[in-house]
């Protein structure tokens, strides 16, 4: 078993790494990361660990931003020091959460929990980590990586996400486009539904920057943009109904 242990503090990486030596000879330590963009960055760069146990309370930030910047996925042990946090944890945790100072019988119990687990537990549970980048409410800046930083980008500036050969881009009304490391299922997870569209399997669309609408002859829709697109935008048949009650809605939360 591969480990990610994110912990921006070295008494308690030591200890839990000691900890989870003593529990299981064969697990292996596959990175060790202090903060959100360190952490986005080992993510972004390493195959996937089988579990990770994340800090709370990191160096640059609340690591919930880093589900906000990325698709995780790898279930995720929370850790914190404060128990505050722990309503908003649990919420996507079906593993578990541990309270500081850690001790083994807690890391135990978490170890036992996760082994349980079968391939469709972790896929419902990686289903609802999305919604811990925003825990109450939908985000209003996205956090994109760019090279060693984390760029925060106010949705309100966004005109559509894009995807093309398992990429996807976040392309903003002045058209300046950034490569965002998430599924369009994953961003769509995040986004107030009254505001944004999933228009077909390519695009996501802004309801601020949908210009003009065409009739298709086959009843599709073809959606005109304030922003340049790479390819033409159809809304099918089936959903043409239901993009245009969405777009005359209001966009109350």
């Amino acid at each position: 078993m591969r480990i990610l242990i994110v912990e921006d503090e070295t008494v308690a990486y030591e200890n839990l790494k000691t900890i989870i030596a003593e529990l299981d000879a064969t697990a292996e330590i596959a990175g060790y990361t202090e903060s959100v963009v360190q952490t986005v960055r080992w993510l972004t760069n390493n195959q996937a660990p089988d579990l990770i146990f994340m800090d709370i309370h990191l160096s640059d930030g609340s690591a919930f931003n880093i589900f906000s910047a990325i698709t995780v996925e790898t279930p995720v042990i929370f850790t914190t020091a404060y128990d505050e946090y722990a309503i908003d944890a649990f919420k996507v945790s079906c593993i578990d959460y541990l309270l500081k100072p850690i001790e083994t019988e807690d890391v135990k119990r978490a170890l036992e929990k996760f082994r349980r687990l079968t391939r469709q537990d972790i896929l419902r549970y990686l289903a609802k980590l999305p919604s811990v980048a925003s825990p109450g409410g939908y985000p209003e800046k996205l956090l994109i990586p760019v090279h060693n930083e984390l760029i925060p980008i106010d949705v309100s500036r966004v005109a559509y996400f894009y995807t093309t050969q398992g990429s996807a881009r976040v392309v903003l009304k002045d058209g300046k486009s950034y490569g965002y490391m998430r599924t369009l299922d994953s961003i769509g997870e995040l986004l107030n539904p009254a505001a944004f569209f999933r228009a077909n399997k390519q695009f996501i669309v802004a309801k601020s920057s949908v210009k003009n609408i065409t009739i298709w002859f086959d009843n599709r829709l073809l959606i005109t943009l304030d922003a340049e697109v790479p390819e033409r935008i159809y809304v099918s048949k089936n959903k043409a109904a239901l993009f245009k009650k969405w777009l005359t809605a209001s966009e109350a939360q």
